[in-house]
């Protein structure tokens, strides 16, 4: 059978899928990967991208963080492609127990899923470092300078940030979610950052899918490969 036949078969016959996706799921949906070479370290700034987006950087020069992260991190009117949707159409008929992201656009809740775990945080969610408060992406958006909240802290994007850990309970969940899956899907991640890329060790089974458009490192662990736009694969499921 080719790739997208026994792809179509796994799915059918399973009631335990897990995904776990990279940029690549948002992509096509107009938000631009790191890494791809049209993406965001080709363009000019001051800094590399990987140096604004950390935690030394968010301390040390915030309002250039701030700058660099409106200007190139919220893409609010970005909808949900075929890959989201299939997603959150797959969890609703029962199939899908959990889907695992590196991204943080929110477009898989957008699309109707429930259970993500967002490795790295989400732009949607931002909070007061000082008293906690929440606020809502439209609040960082529209500021200027450093966004700062009613009792004059700082109000941080609930992103994980270059340097810092991610968070115990979602990585712990993705992990039990990843063990006790019947079908694994990784789709449009080069599975080139850590910790998140080690999950995919914890994954017991024998129906391991790897949907990229470009070789990833652990190709030769895969039960199936699909080379492709992931949401013209998922479109055809």
């Amino acid at each position: 059978m080719a790739g997208p036949d026994t792809l179509k078969k796994w799915i059918d016959e399973s009631d335990n899928i897990v995904f776990f996706g990279g940029a690549g799921v948002s992509t096509e949906s107009g938000i631009p990967d790191f890494r791809s070479t049209d993406g965001l370290y080709h363009q000019k700034y001051a800094y590399p991208p990987e140096t604004i987006l950390s935690h030394t950087f968010f301390r040390s020069k915030t309002e250039e963080f701030f700058q660099f992260y409106r200007d190139k991190m919220l893409y609010l009117d970005a909808e949900p492609n075929a890959a989201h949707k299939k997603l959150a159409e797959w969890e609703a008929q029962g199939k899908l127990k959990a889907v695992v992201t590196q991204n943080i656009d929110g477009l898989h809740q957008k699309a109707g899923s429930k259970n993500v775990l967002e490795l790295h945080g989400s732009v949607l969610r931002n909070y007061c470092e000082n008293c906690g408060k929440f606020y809502d992406v439209e609040a960082v958006k529209n500021s200027e300078g450093v966004p700062k909240c009613d009792c004059g802290g700082t109000i941080k994007p609930d992103v994980v940030l270059y340097e810092e850990g991610l968070d115990n309970n979602t990585l712990s969940s993705a992990v039990r979610h990843i063990q006790e899956a019947d079908v694994l899907i990784i789709g449009g991640t080069s599975l080139a950052v850590y910790p998140a890329a080690g999950l995919i060790d914890y994954y017991r089974g024998n129906k391991l899918v790897l949907i990229n458009k470009t070789p990833t490192s652990r190709d030769g662990m895969a039960d199936l490969i699909v080379k492709g736009n992931i949401g013209e694969i998922f479109s055809e499921l």
